[in-house]
């Protein structure tokens, strides 16, 4: 057996040797033809792409000078001083793993961290779930909310029969890019009443009712984004026992469980409904915004089967759909996911937190309908209130939200979209000095 000595004795010589080689005439790099003297690049022919219509408001927040901006476009919480958060149970939970020598930082397997997904099953579905009780549900670990969109497009796109996904109109804008480009033919189905600025329930039924029999079907299973319009329960159960009667398949995202209402088993009614009928469908989980974890992109997905040995077969097609997209998951974030959900002190401290953040948007949501109510603001603005979870869809229009970014820096997507989160008391006036001024100037 050779000693580590003379292995490194032996690295050494055959590092001295290619450097020699490689400062020889014969190995000079530096006299090879490079892409400036053969001519044009070969990507010559790419145009520049647009910005993402989301992530483009902070880019033109950012170049922005103006002391008073006020940027309302991207899905990240502040505080009332505006500044991100990183929760106390956050920071709690990275010390224990900091201080866990324990600790490695092996592959995970290609499902991810076990009892992460056994925890988030837990969170999703209810600590009663039938479902899991008797097997019949398989998470595996993904990259946030999109990634788990992504992995359960592709699972569809390869193993099941109908190829075509409806979507709510409007929804967020990366579920059509992210359907669409795992293979699913993506149309969609009515949702917001832009006259009620409510839930178009009589547009939706009549939609998904003509829809193909076993179509998948989109959910937002609660702070619908854009626009902030969840169903009632009553029209959950019309939706449920519609898609049930013709055999369509949901498709639950949800990335705001327990940061909408404040309540984490009131923020998954919805899904837990679609479960309890001993039906299947699938659940795209995010920690981005309720655990605060937006750049850790920690998510899950989870396929709830009518048989165990269904959802055991399925477990090994996820497999084959992760490995060669990214092999497995990383490591940190679902350790705090994990870390906190096992211990019940940890877990009630992430409630309270969980809790307080909901409320201040809520709050931020009176205080805005409040000010523009005292401005005498043309409009029913009653749905500032109505709406639910990180945005607000304003009915804004293009020019209006134009006008507001030229003349009062205010940042939204252009759609009128605001990230109620991204507010707080001291920006209030401004915000509604804002539309007020929009709405009584610009048509």
């Amino acid at each position: 057996m050779t000693s580590s000595s003379a292995t490194d004795r032996r690295i050494s010589a055959l590092a001295r040797h290619l450097s020699g080689a490689s400062s020889s005439p014969a190995m000079d790099i530096s006299a090879s033809p490079t892409s400036s003297s053969r001519g044009n690049s070969v990507f010559n022919h790419l145009v520049q792409a647009p910005e993402d219509p989301i992530l483009g408001v902070t880019v033109a927040f950012n170049k922005d000078p103006s002391p008073v901006k006020l940027n309302l476009g991207v899905g990240a919480y502040r505080t009332e001083e505006g500044k991100p958060l990183v929760l106390n149970v956050v920071r709690r939970a990275e010390q224990l793993l900091v201080n866990d020598r324990s600790r490695f930082k092996e592959y995970l397997p290609i499902v991810g961290l076990t009892e992460f997904n056994k925890l988030s099953a837990k969170l999703i579905f209810g600590a009663d779930s039938a479902a899991i009780q008797e097997n019949r549900v398989t998470t595996v670990q993904c990259l946030s909310g999109t990634g788990s969109l992504r992995v359960g497009a592709e699972f569809l796109a390869k193993h099941y029969h109908q190829r075509t996904i409806y979507i709510p109109s409007p929804t967020w804008g990366n579920h059509t890019k992210v359907f669409s480009l795992a293979g699913l033919s993506v149309k969609t189905y009515r949702y917001y009443d832009p006259a009620t600025h409510g839930l178009n329930s009589q547009g939706l039924l009549e939609d998904l009712g003509s829809a193909p029999p076993g179509a998948i079907v989109l959910l937002h299973a609660c702070a619908h984004n854009p626009t902030g319009v969840d169903p009632t329960l009553q029209q959950w159960e019309q939706i449920r026992q519609l898609m049930r009667s013709r055999d369509l398949l949901p498709f639950f995202d949800s990335a705001y469980q327990g940061f909408a209402s404040g309540s984490l088993d009131a923020d998954a009614q919805s899904v837990r409904m679609f479960v309890a009928d001993g039906g299947e469908c699938l659940v795209a989980q995010s920690y981005a915004k309720n655990m605060g974890l937006y750049g850790e992109r920690v998510g899950a997905l989870s396929i709830v089967c009518k048989a165990a040995d269904v959802a055991g077969r399925v477990e090994g097609q996820l497999k084959l759909v992760i490995r060669p997209m990214y092999s497995n998951p990383p490591i940190h974030g679902a350790s705090i996911v994990a870390t906190i959900l096992k211990d019940r002190d940890m877990y009630n401290e992430w409630t309270i937190e969980l809790k307080a953040m909901a409320d201040r948007i809520i709050s931020m949501r009176q205080q805005l309908f409040d000010a523009l109510h005292a401005r005498g603001t043309p409009g029913d603005w009653s749905r500032i209130i109505k709406q639910i979870g990180m945005f607000t869809f304003t009915g804004l229009n293009s020019k209006q939200v134009a006008f507001m970014t030229k003349e009062y820096h205010v940042y939204m997507t252009s759609d009128g979209r605001i990230s109620m989160a991204g507010l707080n008391s001291k920006r209030v006036p401004h915000l509604a000095d804002a539309i007020h001024a929009a709405v009584t100037r610009v048509s």
